[in-house]
């Protein structure tokens, strides 16, 4: 079951140094866009992930084609890809070591989400951080 609570989601938001972000846009526009900036914004590492980007710098970022080729230690993925893509990269976070899979607002498959906690990921799904942050910040747990 994806983590839920104020108190586990804080939790992993405090634990959490690096994270690669699955689908990284370089349009200003764009959600990732703004939820990359924000994440640079809190302290985090953020390496961007999107294959037609790959080689490029995303707010002086490094991107990468796939999490495979990401270089060091990864905390988190936070996925703004289509649901369809979630069994795949649950599979990848955990063939990588991930401890920490979060899927963006709407991006949905329990089935993938279980498969994932199941090799002891902790989950969190529908979700943005960059929303997550300041309400739980606000409230005293960050």
């Amino acid at each position: 079951m994806p983590l839920t609570s104020d108190q586990a989601i804080a939790e992993v938001l405090r634990s959490v140094k690096t994270v690669a972000l699955l689908g990284a846009s370089h349009k200003p526009q764009r959600p990732s866009y703004r939820v990359m900036q924000f994440l640079l914004a809190h302290d985090f590492k953020v390496v961007p992930v999107n294959p037609g980007l790959s080689g490029t710098e995303l707010l002086g970022q490094r991107v990468y084609s796939t999490l495979a080729e990401v270089p060091g230690t990864i905390d988190m993925v936070d996925v703004f890809r289509n649901a369809s893509h979630l069994p795949a990269i649950a599979d990848d976070t955990i063939n990588l070591g991930i401890n920490t899979l979060w899927t963006q607002l709407d991006v949905i498959d329990e089935n993938a989400a279980l498969h994932a906690e199941q090799h002891g990921i902790r989950v969190v799904m529908d979700r943005c951080p960059a929303i997550e942050w300041p309400r739980l910040k606000q409230a005293g747990l960050l």
